[in-house]
């Protein structure tokens, strides 16, 4: 496992700060969403990122179809009635 060298005390409430610097590298703002969990006895954060349901690809031009995000590539397959029923 990597280590940073940085410790950080908790809070009364179960909050740590994340150093700026590892903000900046993994490039996480404020308002973003992470996701928690446990691996072998290590707590894992990861930045959310939002992901076309249909294809699996990340970016900013997601939109909305039914209240899941999808890519411009899979809504044009969704107009043209390209994708595969499951």
């Amino acid at each position: 496992m990597n280590t940073s060298g940085m410790a950080r005390r908790v809070d009364d409430l179960g909050r740590i700060v994340l150093p700026v610097e590892m903000r900046r590298l993994i490039g996480i703002r404020p308002g973003d969403a992470m996701d928690v969990s446990v691996a072998g006895g290590a707590i894992v954060l990861r930045k959310v990122e939002a992901r076309c349901v249909l294809c699996g690809r990340s970016g900013d031009d997601l939109q909305p179809f039914r209240g899941k995000p999808v890519c411009p590539d899979c809504v044009g397959e969704l107009r043209h009635g390209a994708l595969p029923r499951t």
